[in-house]
């Protein structure tokens, strides 16, 4: 059975992470996309690897946007995502992660990828678990924190 792709996501141009910016309203977001443009400026070989990638579902609406943050050598990239709460609840975050995922797992210097949550977000706990993440039991800044091994996700249906 073949899996029909709901969603496409790609990076966003330097213009269109300037265009979020000025249009985010939340203080802590736009610190977010400053943080993630100026990554893409500083890294321009690794740019992908710092920028905002848009979500678009299958009409071609912005549903939402995800990022890693950053890549930096023998550490774990960190995924971040969200969709927009009209969208929310209907399997789109799952399939961008695991696009996203796939992505991430074409470089063979990526040997895991990890996440973190809020602690009450439980529909964002469960897109990881979905995609193969497993609680480290960690607590980051943000709270628990999960992580996905390269061969974890080669067991896992993406």
């Amino acid at each position: 059975m073949t899996e029909k792709k709901r969603v496409k996501i790609y990076p966003a141009s330097n213009e269109q992470m300037e265009k979020q910016i000025a249009a985010e309203n939340d203080a802590e977001l736009k610190k977010a996309y400053k943080e993630m443009l100026q990554g893409c400026v500083e890294n321009p070989n690794l740019r992908d690897w710092y920028a905002m990638w848009i979500i678009e579902n299958e009409n071609g609406g912005y549903i939402g946007n995800l990022c890693y943050k950053g890549f930096e050598k023998n550490k774990n990239p960190e995924i971040g995502y969200g969709i927009f709460g009209e969208f929310q609840g209907k399997g789109y975050a799952t399939e961008a992660v695991r696009i996203a995922l796939n992505w991430a797992f074409q470089n063979p210097e990526v040997k895991a990828v990890e996440a973190e949550t809020e602690p009450r977000n439980i529909a964002s706990q469960k897109v990881l678990e979905n995609c193969g993440f497993k609680a480290t039991g960690v607590i980051g800044e943000e709270g628990p924190r999960f992580i996905l091994h390269r061969e974890q996700k080669n067991s896992k249906r993406m």
